[in-house]
């Protein structure tokens, strides 16, 4: 079974995370501000973890989460760049 590399897990990631974007960038919005906060928090953390105490955990690990961070910021990005809005800030 071939390995997936960290840039694969990002573009994969930020495809979907576009295509709710484009689809319903309400749930888009909490989604990506949820998810990305609990990657970014959990490789906060394990990263204190591992200079604290080195463990067995691959590299490949931390930079999965990191590209877990950076997916929602970047499909939010290309969103906006696309001339995407906020449908439902028209309050």
């Amino acid at each position: 079974m071939p390995k997936i590399r960290s840039i694969e897990v990002l573009l994969i990631q930020v495809v979907i995370y576009l295509a709710i974007w484009l689809t319903n960038d309400y749930l888009a919005t909490y989604l990506s501000l949820i998810l990305g906060s609990i990657c970014f928090f959990i490789l906060f953390f394990t990263g204190i973890a591992e200079l604290l105490e080195r463990s067995k955990i691959s590299k490949n690990y931390f930079w999965f989460m990191l590209m877990s961070v950076i997916a929602p910021i970047l499909a939010a990005i290309i969103f906006f760049l696309l001339g995407g809005e906020l449908s439902w800030d028209d309050l």
